[in-house]
């Protein structure tokens, strides 16, 4: 895996990580899951930043962000025991889909 899609899935771990501990921090009213917010989302953007020097930042930003949806809903099920129906499994779907056909077939992809 080349270099900028490692700080990519950095980039959306750190996301998932900021984000289910946002849900856990009951609007900032808790010290430990509030702090895991602020480090995962600002590692999050560091990440983001380092795979910026080498793709495109409107392939960058779709494929991070359609990651981090997917990445988030499956720690919603895994995590917090959330349900996701068959709309929003093709949604996801669709997503992963889209993210794979940009970076296999676009030219604005890291190649």
């Amino acid at each position: 895996m080349p270099t900028p899609y490692v700080y990519l899935v950095a980039s959306v771990i750190a996301e998932t990580i900021g984000y289910s501990a946002l849900n856990a921090s009951a609007q900032f009213s808790k010290l430990w899951p509030s702090l895991i917010v602020i480090v995962g989302l600002g590692s999050s953007f560091y990440f983001l930043t380092l795979a910026l020097k080498y793709m495109p930042l409107g392939i960058t930003y779709a494929a991070a962000s359609g990651l981090g949806v997917v990445f988030v809903a499956a720690a919603g099920v895994l995590v917090f025991g959330q349900k996701l129906d068959l709309a929003a499994m093709v949604g996801l779907a669709f997503i992963i889909s889209g993210i794979v056909i940009i970076n296999a077939l676009s030219d604005f992809a890291l190649h």
